[in-house]
């Protein structure tokens, strides 16, 4: 991956340069799912958060769970769902814009006062084609995309993940889960809107490469 492919990994469609990762444990909580597919979901948010070097919690001491995974049959659920509206302001029109759009996924975070990330929601509406995927690979795909606040267009034609050699198993990608690592180096910033450190972010690519 070179420098200006890191720094487009982090730049939004915009023009903005916008990067932040989690400044605080992750306690995750899961709705609308069957006991037997929760030990897999919550095995991958494992698995990324230990790659990323950062840390899991049963409690945030603020917000009881700060990472909010939904599954939903209809975007209008979420509308039914109570106090959902106080955490997603213009619940309405998000539920609205999605039916209009036949989104089957969309993902909102919440950031700190000093730009870390503080909160996020991952809502999943489960299509026949994403009801195919296996819980482990589902996951997976959407933890990566809620440890560190990508761009918007960064997986818009490439997914974050691809096939372990002789499985069916999903792996993240050698370059997407080596960038996770660099972006959680201690001496770096947990957020930025200087491009600059797209360049920062690379040369720790450069050295584990």
């Amino acid at each position: 991956m070179t420098a200006d492919e890191v720094e487009a990994m982090f730049t939004r469609a915009s023009g903005e340069f916008s990067f932040a990762r989690w400044g605080r444990p992750i306690a995750p909580i899961i709705f609308g799912v069957d006991d037997a597919s929760m030990p897999v979901l919550k095995g991958a948010i494992e698995a990324v958060v230990k790659l990323a070097g950062h840390e899991l919690t049963d409690t945030d001491p603020e917000l009881g769970a700060n990472l909010m995974v939904i599954f939903v049959r209809e975007w209008r659920e979420l509308s039914d769902t109570p106090k959902m509206c106080d955490l997603v302001p213009g619940l309405a029109d998000l539920v609205g814009r999605l039916e209009a759009q036949g989104a089957d996924q969309y993902r909102l975070f919440h950031y700190d006062p000093d730009g870390a990330i503080r909160a996020a929601f991952v809502f999943l509406r489960m299509t026949d084609e994403m009801a195919r995927q296996p819980a482990a690979t589902l996951a997976l795909g959407q933890m990566v995309q809620v440890i560190v606040s990508w761009s918007d267009t960064a997986f818009k034609n490439r997914s974050p993940l691809a096939r372990a050699p002789g499985s069916d198993l999903a792996v993240l990608k050698p370059e997407i889960a080596t960038l996770v690592q660099a972006a959680y180096d201690p001496v770096l910033p947990q957020s930025s809107d200087d491009a600059a450190l797209a360049l920062r972010l690379w040369a720790r690519l450069e050295r584990t490469g």
